[in-house]
């Protein structure tokens, strides 16, 4: 809370300018970045680290221009050192915490896995979110659908979803309204924004069938 009593989140703006293209647009869509106690510039994923930040588009492309133009440096008015490999930390963050996550709502009894149970759900009009692996098959993946007014990622490797099941591997995945989904969604949408260079899933890899 405030000290007008106002909560601090509600008043926080949701909207930021980024640093690389100066274009402001929502929050889900940036990955904010401090500069850490050795003046080196760290990703805040969760957005609760102390200290200066700036705003970069969810995108390789803009964070690896952020870095090779010192953009950084500039936009924390500070001496800091922008690793070469910064747009990697944030992709590898940002995939631990969709995994984390979608565990999470498992436990919950808000994710299920399998492309039975998957259909079943979206037939039921039970899913808000639809997970599928970005290297399962696409002749599958195209037997499932976008479930209405909600959401589909394809952003985690069949064996990332499957941690997130403690399984092997996981192709289909379905999410739930409510619990953790909206924080899911918001990681998943930026670790898309990371990944997109990968074109989408690896053709001859049948894994569907888990």
């Amino acid at each position: 809370m405030s000290r007008g009593g106002r909560d601090k989140d509600r008043d926080a703006p949701s909207e930021r300018r980024c640093v690389v293209t100066g274009e402001v647009q929502p929050k889900r869509g940036l990955v904010r970045f401090v500069a850490g106690p050795d003046g080196v510039v760290v990703p805040d994923l969760a957005e609760k680290l102390p200290g200066r930040g700036i705003w970069v588009t969810a995108s390789r492309a803009e964070i690896d221009k952020a870095v090779r133009k010192g953009l950084f440096a500039r936009g924390l008015k500070a001496p800091v050192k922008a690793p070469e490999d910064l747009a990697d930390q944030v992709e590898d963050g940002l995939a631990r915490r969709v995994v984390e996550l979608v565990s999470l709502s498992r436990k919950a009894g808000d994710a299920i896995a399998g492309f039975e149970k998957v259909k079943g759900a979206l037939a039921a009009g039970r899913v808000k979110v639809l997970l599928q692996a970005s290297d399962g098959s696409e002749r599958g993946k195209g037997k499932l659908w976008t479930p209405e007014g909600g959401r589909w990622f394809g952003c985690l490797t069949a064996s990332e979803l499957g941690l997130s099941f403690g399984r092997e591997h996981v192709i289909h995945g379905a999410l739930a309204p409510g619990g953790l989904t909206d924080r899911i969604i918001k990681d998943a949408g930026r670790l898309t924004g990371l990944r997109e260079h990968d074109g989408g899933s690896a053709a001859g890899k049948d894994l569907d069938a888990r």
